[in-house]
């Protein structure tokens, strides 16, 4: 008998293909076989016109707060695009939500001020308010996020100026590779963003699949993904703590435990 607690496990994996591995490798060394329907696939923004503006004006703001590494490769990328430096002015602070999206900063040559001790929007917004009064803030972010932290930020006395740093789209091919997966049979699904439950369940919708899916436990990385999950249907079997991949891992061995 395995020692290992994921042993003989299918679990699914939404994330993006390139951003897939680490979750991937992780499940795996504890036994599971991870099966990878990326159902986010990250694109341009439809206009550039005010990220280019942005990237332009580095030196006018005096924080520059990043939600996602995938916000810092779309910003590096499109600077690189214009000919512009990548560079940090320096006067301005940066704040990261999570370790990993401050280790993409780094990684870019940015210094990072700020990082919540929980990934999520509402602990950076309260990290940050009493400091804000008066200061020029730029969000970057995916198309279509949520208002938490610019109307916080903006109650606090900040001017936020927010732009667009790319798109979540999903990927032709998840459909058909979703009924595969699930023909074959999941033991629990994986989701890391709220994108990754909306494109879930439209690729669900696309490939005539029931959602949510019938006696497969959702695993959460955090508490705004197991919002989304819940207002779609699907209750979350457990919830990451902390909010990272590491902890997603951990999640997931806390599912099957329960079942020992």
């Amino acid at each position: 008998m395995s020692l290992l607690p994921l042993a003989g496990r299918r679990v699914l994996v939404t994330r993006a293909a390139h951003q897939a591995g680490k979750l991937s490798e992780g499940l795996r060394a504890l036994g599971a076989e991870p099966v990878e329907v990326p159902v986010l696939e990250i694109r341009s923004p439809d206009c550039c016109d005010a990220l280019d503006a942005a990237l332009f004006r580095l030196a006018g703001y005096d924080w520059l707060i990043l939600t996602s590494a995938n916000t810092v490769r779309a910003l590096a990328d499109r600077a690189f695009a214009l000919g512009v430096a990548f560079a940090q002015p320096s006067g301005l602070k940066v704040a990261a939500v999570g370790e990993s999206t401050a280790a993409e900063a780094r990684k870019a040559g940015l210094t990072v001020t700020f990082v919540p001790e929980s990934y999520v929007a509402e602990s950076l917004v309260e990290g940050l308010t009493d400091n804000v009064a008066g200061k020029k803030m730029l969000l970057a972010r995916a198309a279509v996020a949520r208002d938490v932290i610019p109307d916080a930020l903006r109650a606090a006395g900040a001017v936020v100026d927010v732009v667009d740093a790319y798109r979540n789209c999903m990927p032709e091919a998840a459909p058909e590779q979703l009924r595969l997966a699930l023909a074959k049979g999941i033991d629990a699904a994986t989701f890391t963003s709220s994108s990754s439950v909306t494109h879930l369940a439209d690729a669900a919708r696309a490939a005539g699949i029931a959602w949510p899916f019938a006696g497969v436990p959702a695993v959460s990385i955090g508490p705004i993904t197991s919002g989304t999950l819940r207002e779609s249907g699907w209750e979350p079997a457990v919830e990451a703590n902390p909010s990272d991949i590491p902890g997603l891992i951990a999640a997931v061995a806390k599912v099957f435990s329960k079942m020992v």
